[in-house]
């Protein structure tokens, strides 16, 4: 079951350019994985489909490596650091709250058209501070809740209008893959360890990833990735919102 699961969610999240870390933690929870194993793993699963996926979109040229750069530059400090903090900070306020954000961001999908990418003349991009700041600030987000950022980041791009759906979900992918191996480097500095059929997990996450990510990047419109990825944001909500119960 765990492993059927894991392959569903890996499918699921990078069909939209994520790689699912929110949905493996939540599942190995649900089937009762040691707390010990469950952070360090879902951030390697989310490694090993987050370069599927990068694979995939950029073979697609959906990968804006204008902003994945700049992104990336003060994200994987933050994600490093955020890790090595991710058991002392207190769940039952944190990541509520960042749950509550992200319902909000799944309703606005779906709920309101989004501004639309610059074009022509108008395609400056957004100012490079405000990249630094958020890719800080989400990498930080990112270790501290053991995944590779991109629920956070994906409805930011979007809601800025700085890149269409497919773009977004290039960029993202690229994000969660820098993000996921500097926090999981932080967590197995803070003595974190990983089971020893972590094989087992990867081998259904690989199949998963390669399947959605083509999908995602080759098949799927624009309509049905948003849809998909307020689902996904829906999925990560609860498994954040959880802690209060």
């Amino acid at each position: 079951m765990l492993v059927f699961l894991l392959f569903v969610v890996a499918f699921l999240y990078s069909s939209v350019g994520h790689a699912g870390s929110s949905g493996y933690i939540a599942v190995m929870n649900l089937l009762g994985v040691s707390t010990a194993i469950i952070k360090p793993s879902s951030l390697s699963l989310n490694i090993l489909v987050a370069t599927i996926g990068l694979v995939q979109f950029g073979r697609s040229r959906f990968i804006p490596w204008k902003l994945v750069l700049p992104l990336i530059a003060l994200s994987i400090p933050a994600a490093f650091l955020g890790g090595k903090l991710s058991g002392q900070l207190p769940d039952q306020y944190f990541k509520p709250l960042l749950g509550g954000v992200l319902l909000f961001a799944a309703w606005r999908l779906v709920a309101k058209p989004l501004p639309a990418p610059p074009t022509g003349t108008d395609a400056k991009g957004p100012q490079i501070w405000k990249i630094f700041l958020v890719g800080a600030l989400l990498g930080f987000f990112s270790g501290v809740t053991s995944t590779g950022g991109g629920i956070f980041l994906s409805p930011l791009v979007l809601f800025f209008g700085w890149a269409d759906i497919k773009h977004t979900a290039g960029l993202s992918v690229t994000f969660i893959l820098a993000n996921s191996i500097s926090g999981l480097i932080g967590q197995v500095q803070g003595g974190a360890e990983l089971p020893e059929n972590l094989w087992i997990w990867l081998l259904a996450v690989g199949m998963g990833g390669l399947l959605g990510s083509q999908m995602g990047s080759r098949k799927w419109g624009g309509p049905t990735l948003k849809k998909l990825l307020a689902l996904v944001l829906v999925i990560a909500a609860a498994k954040l919102i959880a802690v209060l119960f």
